[in-house]
């Protein structure tokens, strides 16, 4: 069996898994149908290859390496989602991979820049970007903090860099926002909903108005920008909240084990 191929046993594991995940996302879902971001962290590639078999196209990583590796031995139509902390140096690597589709961790202007400085010339269509909010306020939690109000919004770092990768990031679309919300709001009871969620959507709303009082650039998807909020345990929650995507990967492939 090459490296690639998987066991019967764990090709039947991941499809069931797969398909149960799907029928969750419909069900929870309301409008047109999100994207679910299979998350394959610390997964072999014959675990992604076993999952395009079964039809899943968008897959993401968190380390710039292992992306790399993954999409160098895999089916170019996968569409590749950086979900990891992006640092400015590993820029110029993860735009040369020629189908990644979305980073959704971006938090800086010169994070921006230098993507857009690395996206090559012949690439069909920009690179997506989602721009990170940290919606709790935690501390070890990246992104830029939430906006609250129209208002408030003149001295925001995230209205700033929103601007920036919309009129000087020619290679870059701003797609929408993404939260990794705190565990104590994923964990709460769905009766009250998640705070973290609402932030985002609060976020978003502001934001927008922003956009299109200072006009020029194009962003998100038909004047309005994407959410991507909600894990294995609250994409359901955050669905009902009204996110267009979602991040799931233990519910997917099994718990995970870092590699040594």
């Amino acid at each position: 069996m090459s490296s690639l191929e998987t066991s019967p046993d764990r090709y039947e594991e991941l499809a069931q898994s797969l398909a149960e995940i799907r029928d969750r996302v419909r069900i929870a879902a309301s409008g047109d149908g999100p994207t679910m971001v299979a998350v394959s962290k610390y997964k072999p590639a014959s675990d992604i290859l076993a999952c395009h078999k079964l039809g899943q196209r968008d897959f993401g990583e968190n380390y710039v390496q292992e992306l790399v590796d993954k999409a160098g031995q895999l089916p170019d139509d996968i569409r590749w989602h950086f979900i990891g902390t992006l640092q400015s140096n590993k820029c110029k690597t993860l735009a040369s991979i020629p189908n990644i589709y979305a980073i959704q961790t971006v938090a800086s202007a010169k994070a921006a820049t230098a993507l857009n400085k690395s996206v090559p010339s012949e690439r069909a269509t920009p690179l997506y970007i989602f721009l990170q909010v940290n919606t709790s306020g935690e501390d070890v939690k990246s992104g830029l903090p939430a906006l609250t109000s129209i208002e408030s919004a003149s001295e925001s770092e995230l209205v700033h860099l929103a601007k920036h990768v919309v009129t000087a990031c020619p290679r870059l679309h701003l797609q929408g926002l993404m939260t990794i919300g705190s565990l104590t709001e994923s964990l709460a009871s769905s009766e009250r909903g998640n705070q973290d969620f609402e932030t985002l959507k609060r976020t978003r709303d502001v934001l927008e108005d922003v956009l299109r009082e200072s006009g020029g650039g194009e962003w998100g998807v038909d004047g309005r920008l994407m959410l991507s909020m909600g894990m294995s345990s609250d994409f359901e929650a955050a669905l009902k909240a009204g996110s267009d995507v979602v991040r799931v990967g233990t519910g997917i492939f099994g718990a995970r084990h870092k590699k040594v």
